[in-house]
């Protein structure tokens, strides 16, 4: 057996050393508070422990591998003796990517890597492109959502070996999808983090988040710090083959410096990436425009943001609540149009719920850069049940809705189980014990208290228990189909084709154009050489127009429009769809329907 170099920085120790089953190997003093040395007859699969000056004795919080737990002991890996198969791999594809968020804990039954290797096919199958798996880092308990990591080097023990996951990564690109990782480099979670414990310049102490003291990016000792976080981003590209990163709640990653580290991040991740494309997504919500412009223009360097605002409007088109954070918008067709067209529908106006203004100019970002959806984990969970949109909405709005999103320039994602109708709930959760429960308890509701409809006592009362085990079963996907599952199936598989190959709709950021044509209906209209094409949506009842003077629905000399696509075709568990454009009638669009429309001829503009 060879062996195996530790290093650690721990500026508030004197010593450290490394404490192994049958002996104990102390640790050169390095400059500016590093300690490190080689050990020798170490090797994968050993354990070991980390021992500080005052004799006590914690995990590595680098460590590859926490076989038991954030708080047992580390295990060493070698990270280059797994197989890979994926040398070609050039990285995803750029051109209109479908994402797809899942949470590996709850995507199958067995909540592992292997398990999920198995649904990989039918994802590619689907047309997905890029995985966006929930954190993945290791984190205390037996379930959870991942947003408390405690150890950010190591894949959580629950899903599987280290191993397991490069094998996922390894599946997913031999199917041509990509897989990028939720990262939160925004706090510490609460159990398990013993980083502070060996370096105090871990934890700032000028800035707060949501969830506590921030990560100490711009003050004293900020420099390791920094570092620390481009060798985790480093890590993940060359030791796990990922392709990219969604970084949580950047609004709380702070930084009064030059290069901010948001921007130090993706160049290092692209810089790992060595030649591979690299995809870096970011969670913003004051919805910050400079995340999505280059480093030399002063900005951050991600391929996209999510667009909450799609979403809440959305949500509210759908459903007509408005509490909370849906109270600022209407659910309104030209808040659809706007979204579909410039992304943020809130660009520095007046935002009551939170009493200030809000957002930034999109003008010269690329359409393709706003991530959008109609469910998320956040989304689903921020109800008093955690149900999915199929079980709340008619099946007609969910797919016209759903096309919207689907065949529009923005990013589209879905959330797992989304594609085929599953109902299963999706709630938060996390496995924490003792004073540390209840705190996430009182405070999860307390949170959903802002909800009118949710701060009633018969509601509070019915709760799910984060802690409980039998909230997390609930959200775990099974293996029966829900009734419509192959309607809803064919539905996302069709409306992806269509984007990906139509040779209109394929366009990454087209000439686009839109209009309101009634409270409930709108209209946009790609303009392309190959011939337009026109999606019209209508959430209201069926709509009769004799006459309508809006340019946008006129065809060029010589064509007429035919129907394409319609979300009320019998495969989906539609109605049928009547002729929508005739010399007598004029336009009849369904109600609770989209079509999307295609010239017939030769076009002559």
């Amino acid at each position: 057996m060879g062996g195996a170099h530790f290093r650690v920085w721990a500026p508030d120790r004197e010593r450290m050393d490394v404490v192994l089953p049958e002996r104990v190997e102390p640790l050169s003093p390095e400059p500016e508070g590093w300690f490190g040395g080689w050990v020798a007859d170490v090797g994968p699969g050993d354990l070991y422990r980390l021992r500080t000056d005052d004799d006590v004795t914690l995990p590595d919080p680098a460590s590859r591998s926490q076989p038991s737990g954030p708080h047992g002991p580390s295990e060493v890996v070698d990270p280059g003796a797994f197989p890979w198969t994926d040398g070609d791999w050039p990285g995803p594809v750029a051109e209109r990517p479908v994402l797809y968020e899942t949470h590996i804990g709850t995507f199958t039954p067995e909540g592992t890597w292997t398990a999920a290797i198995a649904r990989l096919p039918a994802l590619a199958d689907l047309g997905v492109t890029l995985l966006e798996l929930m954190p993945v880092a290791e984190f205390p308990g037996s379930f959870g959502w991942g947003y408390d990591g405690a150890a950010l080097f190591a894949p959580y023990h629950g899903y599987g070996r280290p191993d397991d996951l490069r094998r996922f990564v390894d599946r997913a690109h031999a199917l041509g999808m990509g897989v990028i990782l939720d990262v939160v480099y925004n706090h510490f979670g609460p159990d398990g983090n013993y980083l502070a414990e060996l370096a105090g310049p871990f934890v700032s102490a000028a800035h707060q988040t949501a969830w506590g003291a921030a990560i100490n990016f711009d003050g004293p000792g900020s420099e390791h710090v920094r570092s620390f976080f481009r060798a985790n981003v480093r890590h993940w590209v060359e030791e796990y083959h990922v392709d990219g990163f969604r970084l949580d709640a950047t609004q709380d990653i702070h930084d009064t410096g030059e290069p901010h580290i948001l921007a130090d991040l993706t160049r290092e991740a692209r810089f790992a990436a060595r030649g591979r494309r690299c995809v870096m997504l970011a969670e913003n919500e004051p919805q910050e425009a400079r995340l999505l412009r280059a480093a030399e223009d002063g900005g951050c360097g991600f391929d996209g943001v999510w667009n909450d605002d799609f979403h809440h409007s959305a949500m509210v088109a759908l459903t007509g609540r408005r509490e909370a954070y849906y109270t600022d918008f209407r659910g309104a067709a030209q808040e659809l149009v706007s979204a579909a067209k410039r992304g943020f529908l809130y660009q520095g106006q007046w935002y009551s719920w939170q009493g200030q203004r809000r957002g930034t100019s999109t003008r010269g970002v690329r359409r393709d850069a706003f991530v959008h959806y109609l469910e998320n984990h956040d989304q689903v969970a921020n109800s008093a049940s955690g149900a999915r949109l199929v079980s709340t909405v008619g099946p007609g709005p969910l797919r016209a809705m759903t096309a919207l999103l689907l065949v529009t320039p923005g990013m589209p994602m879905l959330f797992q189980g989304q594609e085929y109708g599953s109902t299963r709930p999706f709630t938060y959760f996390a496995d924490h014990q003792g004073e540390l429960a209840g705190i996430v308890r009182r405070g999860r509701a307390g949170a959903l208290e802002e909800f009118p409809s949710l701060a009633t006592p018969e509601i509070q009362a019915g709760l799910p228990d984060p802690s409980d085990p039998e909230t997390f079963r609930r959200c775990v996907l099974d293996d029966s189909d829900p009734p419509g599952a192959p309607e809803w199936r064919r539905l996302h598989r069709d409306l992806i084709g269509l984007r990906r190959r139509d040779p209109v709709l394929r366009a990454a950021d087209p000439e686009l154009d839109g209009a309101v044509l009634a409270d409930d209906a709108l209209v946009l209209r790609w303009f392309d050489e190959h011939g337009d094409r026109l999606l019209i949506l209508n959430l209201g009842p069926d709509l009769r127009l004799r006459s309508v003077p809006e340019p946008l629905l006129a065809p060029w000399r010589g064509a007429r429009w035919t129907v394409l696509w319609s979300s009320e075709s019998a495969a989906y568990g539609g109605r049928g769809t009547p002729p929508v454009e005739t010399e007598s009638d004029g336009w009849r669009l369904p109600g609770q329907a989209a079509v999307i429309m295609a010239p017939d001829g030769k076009e002559e503009r």
